[in-house]
């Protein structure tokens, strides 16, 4: 099955009843005065009552609100995170399931969260059956993908930041399309369809790493989007990017790099992240083969306040720094980084673990229910229907990320920080009984 790009980037991708095409060139009213933010829910006539009607929350800056968080509301946030000590955990997703156990942990939680996409899991979200010549896949299958986060995130009733992963100087056509979608939203809606998005240059000469990197955030400014940059090399095996055998020294950051990174952005907009490197590595290792040097984060924030002098601000902390590789990592490793000013982790290695341990678990507790269609230990012709209903081992999968996300909060000091208080019990959830599920 083929989506020809250009056939991709005419397509009318629709919100309701007010569409925007997404087509790769910009528009012509990006930068104009944005109109009031209009709620998914009022504009696909979805209901939208208790936390998803509230306009704020009890603990947090009134521009922060359930949903989607973009422009000043982000970045509001993202202040408020380093102001109080806690990271927001950002979780790599692959399928709406993997979103909705996102969301139900942030609400379990009391927090917010970061949804976020790489190019191979948008590519998964539109299905490997679609052919992804120029990216098309990747990019229709993460724009298919913020409209599932922008329309559950208010359901929930949780803030939450959509952002995109790593992306290679070889990917930056699949950022080109979602840039261009958002643009078309913007002018539409007044704010960008995703929050931020990541560019990975740190396999480039720095001085080209820049460069590019200031021409996307001139870009990105235009609709109050953030960009993530990274600076060094995060060792491991990603979603295809392998840096397991790099050179020890490229996995840590220098405070004058990072200082030439923000003395060349923040002249163009304060709306970036440093993901820079202090040994982190994508994926779990055995203990004793991952040293983090979390003190590089708070000797480059010393440096680059010693450069500010007076203008620096008032906590020395000028940088919001990114942890990526969090999985695996040790919880004094993580919690120290947070003192000097990591503000989001990243986490998936964990995650991917998680799903898949609760499918495990799910199979070991019914596997003689799940050998065929009719016969189980009850009897040779009980049917098994309700077992091998894939919304079961699928619910099992949610329920134990959903656990795992309770750690990864709590070791972020990312919990009760809202002010909602408990999550109430779901309500109108049929049993087995009435043709739902046992999990």
């Amino acid at each position: 099955m083929k989506l020809g790009f250009a056939l991709f980037s005419s397509v009318v991708l629709g919100s309701g009843a007010d569409a925007f095409t997404a087509g790769v060139q910009r528009s012509s009213r990006v930068g104009s005065m944005p109109p009031l933010r209009e709620k998914m829910s009022e504009e696909l006539g979805t209901p939208c009552e208790e936390e998803c009607a509230l306009e704020s929350f009890p603990n947090m800056p009134p521009s922060v609100h359930p949903g989607v968080v973009t422009g000043q509301a982000m970045i509001d946030l993202l202040d408020h995170a380093k102001e109080n000590g806690y990271a927001i955990p950002a979780v790599n997703c692959v399928s709406s399931s993997g979103i909705n156990a996102c969301l139900e942990a942030a609400r379990k939680n009391d927090a917010p969260i970061i949804i976020q996409f790489s190019s191979g899991g948008s590519q998964f979200y539109g299905g490997k059956g679609l052919d992804n010549k120029n990216y098309a896949a990747a990019i229709a299958g993460a724009v298919s993908g913020a409209f599932h986060v922008r329309t559950m995130a208010e359901q929930y009733g949780v803030p939450v930041i959509l952002h995109t992963d790593h992306c290679a100087k070889k990917l930056l056509p699949w950022v080109d399309g979602l840039l261009a979608a958002s643009e078309r939203y913007h002018a539409k809606h007044g704010e960008p369809l995703f929050s931020s998005h990541m560019i990975d240059l740190s396999e480039e000469p720095i001085e080209e790493n820049i460069d590019i990197c200031k021409d996307y955030l001139t870009r990105f400014a235009k609709i109050d989007m953030l960009l993530e940059m990274e600076l060094g090399i995060t060792g491991g095996e990603e979603d295809g990017v392998n840096n397991e055998d790099v050179a020890l020294e490229d996995l840590y950051s220098k405070p004058e790099e990072i200082f030439q990174v923000y003395d060349e952005l923040t002249p163009i907009s304060d709306m970036f992240t440093v993901a820079a490197a202090f040994g982190n590595v994508h994926g779990v290792y055995s203990p004793g083969n991952v040293k983090l040097e979390p003190k590089i984060l708070t000797r480059a924030q010393a440096y680059i306040s010693e450069k500010l002098g007076d203008k620096a601000p008032e906590d020395k902390k000028p940088v919001k720094f990114v942890f990526h590789g969090g999985s695996g990592s040790d919880v004094s490793d993580i919690q120290e980084a947070i003192g000097y000013g990591v503000i989001k982790m990243n986490i998936d290695t964990d995650t991917q673990w998680s799903y898949w341990e609760g499918i495990k678990i799910f199979e070991e507790k019914f596997h003689d229910y799940l050998q065929g269609q009719i016969g189980n230990p009850e009897g040779p012709t009980k049917p098994n229907k309700k077992y091998y209903d894939p919304r079961e081992s699928m619910r099992a999968a949610e329920t134990n990320t959903v656990k795992r996300l309770d750690q990864c909060f709590a070791d972020l000091k990312c919990v009760n920080v809202l002010g909602l208080g408990s999550m109430a019990e779901a309500e109108n959830v049929l049993g087995p009984r009435r043709g739902g599920l046992p999990v």
